[in-house]
């Protein structure tokens, strides 16, 4: 759900973390979970309490800058061994600033208009400590864009007229960031405590009781006997186990070590074997029903139920998935990879084993979808039927037990303090813009160097999204665009759900593309191919990716907006024009291809592809229905004339 944490994987033969603060570790990150689970249980109101939802937040920020400090080095590097005392110093002092803000949180905010020593001290301490933590969990990108921002904040009334803004004092900048229900405990970090701790909970009891394994197996069972069979099985298990997780970084690690080997024994260049690994595991990032961390924060940004989002996700990720699956496919065909020779499971075998795996995502579905709840209350349940299930039946692995229970609870929080810190710092930023009136100025400035044209606007978006997405997690990048670039693309006269669905495609982007792709990167070390080849082989083969975002905004049916007739013609002829357009990328079909000829396909392709609400010449759906008649002529001829060739010959 969120990016893979740096302090989760210590380098071979590192030395084991200092008891003291393993055994703290664990309890404060189950603490963590338990408190989040037992806030969306309502558990306050049935012990007769009331709290602030914004106590919650200071409490499971406090647990996270704690499990930070305790684990991670200044220089980013797990802690080895020994004891680090002035970071469990800072540890500590975090924890203890939260819990006083928790306990004490009524009365400091009746405080804070007063601008008291205690709200400023506590305010100019907590904010440097939150930065930190997020340099250890993600580097030096999302921070440095975080300080740029807070330090604007300071300085807006001598900014530029563009970007002028309100004048605040040092006092007024802090106590605003950290206190006010805009700032450090706003939005996003309520979104995270709330509901993304209890999905990676979900996620983790899954793959406790084995359904990363009853995944790969079902994809190995359907695909592994078919051209291009590893690749296929990378793409169906990579979606599958995307589903899971939700985090690109973290997908490529558990599937990768089984599925890029694959690819290479068989044929794959190991530079493709990377790239269509990373591929498949950043669009895992947007399927439903279970997307990444990012779709729940966009539910937050429009205000409507998260069902919603995952129902407007289906076609782009369908579409998604198709063209990697036909792209690898084609590649299998033209290189003439191999067929796997290893014995390979049966599918009726693999649904004997594990088909008590469709019953969570059953429950899922129905709480989202059809009984209408909360997206917490059915993690919550999903995660009940899957540790019901998980103690009856195992799969490729031991029952579940309560020790699981426990363990899930610290598993969790820990993997989920860098996403608490993200969540954190992109509070920083709209305080920022909410204060100093920078959003309204950004999005009158986006729309007058765009000129009114709504495709030059989408293009600046897009490059602005890839700039920014550079080494840092997809809800950081998301949040930044939502607020800097959502509101001029609205504005343009883009429907909201478009708009936000345009900026975390192309924040998702920056996983894969050049200088900073992280899981094209993480792909390279297990494929042993150059990181950088890696990538741009990755922007290659998940071309469709860079082409969707333009098409739901131009044709917002593609997000299940609009009358039915529209959306399943719009949806085939997008289909169809991402397989044409792919043959001609790939440069074959049941032969390989002429240039020119390749040429052809690529712009009928594109044709198909675009929506016609944008061009009426003769009637609706001319020039998606030109393009598609036109590409099958050719295609037509040339399956006939492959046909005749070995008689010519």
């Amino acid at each position: 759900m969120n990016e893979q944490p740096i302090h989760q994987s210590s380098p071979a033969g590192a030395k084991p973390l200092h008891p003291f603060l393993r055994v703290s570790i664990g309890v404060f990150a189950a603490t963590l979970t338990a408190a989040c689970l037992a806030w969306s249980l309502d558990a306050p109101s049935h012990l007769g309490v009331a709290f602030y939802t914004q106590q919650l937040l200071a409490l499971v920020l406090g647990l996270g800058l704690a499990i930070i400090y305790f684990s991670v080095s200044w220089r980013g590097k797990p802690h080895q061994g020994r004891f680090p005392w002035f970071d469990v110093l800072l540890g500590l002092v975090g924890l203890g600033m939260n819990l006083w803000i928790c306990s004490e949180y009524e009365r400091l905010l009746n405080d804070v208009s007063y601008y008291t020593p205690e709200i400023i001290w506590l305010s100019a301490i907590l904010i440097p400590l939150v930065l930190e933590a997020l340099r250890r969990c993600t580097g030096w990108a999302l921070m440095t864009v975080v300080l740029v921002f807070i330090g604007y904040a300071l300085v807006a009334e001598y900014a530029p007229m563009v970007i002028r803004g309100k004048p605040a004092s040092f006092s007024q900048v802090v106590t605003y960031l950290a206190f006010d229900t805009n700032g450090l405990f706003g939005s996003p970090l309520k979104v995270g405590a709330e509901v993304v701790i209890l999905f990676l909970f979900m996620g983790d009891m899954l793959i406790r009781s084995g359904g990363g394994e009853f995944f790969i197996d079902l994809a190995k069972a359907l695909f592994g006997h078919k051209r291009g069979g590893p690749a296929k099985i990378c793409v169906v298990g990579s979606g599958f186990f995307g589903m899971i997780s939700g985090s690109a970084v973290s997908n490529v690690a558990s599937v990768g070590p089984l599925t890029i080997p694959m690819m290479i024994r068989t044929g794959y260049t190991k530079r493709d074997a990377g790239a269509i690994e990373a591929v498949g595991s950043t669009g895992g990032q947007l399927m439903p029903p279970v997307m990444g961390a990012a779709a729940f924060l966009m539910a937050e940004f429009l205000e409507i139920p998260y069902a919603k989002i995952a129902l407007a996700a289906a076609i782009p990720a369908g579409l998604y998935y198709m063209a990697l699956y036909w792209q690898v496919d084609l590649i299998a065909a033209k290189d003439r990879i191999a067929l796997l020779t290893e014995e390979l499971p049966k599918p009726g075998d693999v649904m004997k084993a594990g088909w008590h795996f469709i019953v969570p995502f059953a429950v899922l579905v129905y709480m989202l979808f059809y009984y209408d709840s909360t997206p917490e209350l059915a993690a919550i349940v999903a995660a009940a039927a899957i540790y019901g299930t998980g103690m009856i039946r195992g799969y490729r692995r031991p029952r579940l037990t309560i020790a699981d229970l426990f363990r899930s609870l610290a598993a969790t929080g820990r993997t989920t303090t860098d996403l608490v810190t993200t969540l954190a710092a992109a509070g920083f930023v709209i305080g920022v813009l909410n204060s100093s009136g920078l959003g309204f100025a950004l999005t009158l400035w986006l729309i007058s160097l765009a000129g009114n044209s709504l495709f030059v606007l989408l293009v600046i978006t897009a490059m602005v999204a890839l700039i920014l997405g550079m080494g840092m997690p997809t809800s950081g990048v998301y949040v930044l665009l939502a607020v800097l670039a959502g509101p001029a693309l609205v504005q343009a006269g883009v429907m909201k759900i478009a708009a936000h669905m345009f900026v975390l495609y192309f924040g998702m982007l920056s996983m894969l593309t050049p200088p900073v792709a992280l899981a094209a990167y993480a792909a390279s070390t297990i494929s042993k191919a150059g990181p950088m080849e890696t990538a741009w082989a990755a922007c290659r083969i998940g071309w469709a990716k860079f082409v969707l975002p333009f098409m739901f905004v131009l044709s917002p049916t593609l997000l299940m907006q609009g009358a039915v007739p529209s959306i399943v013609f719009d949806s085939v002829t997008a289909m169809a024009g991402i397989y044409i357009a792919t043959c001609g990328l790939v440069g074959y079909f049941t032969r390989p291809l002429s240039l020119p000829l390749r040429v052809v396909l690529c712009a009928t392709g594109l044709a198909a592809i675009f929506p016609d609400s944008q061009i009426s010449l003769f009637f609706p759906g001319f020039v998606s229905l030109s393009g598609i008649g036109i590409a099958g002529a050719l295609l037509l001829f040339e399956y006939f004339a492959a046909r005749r060739q070995p008689s010519v010959a």
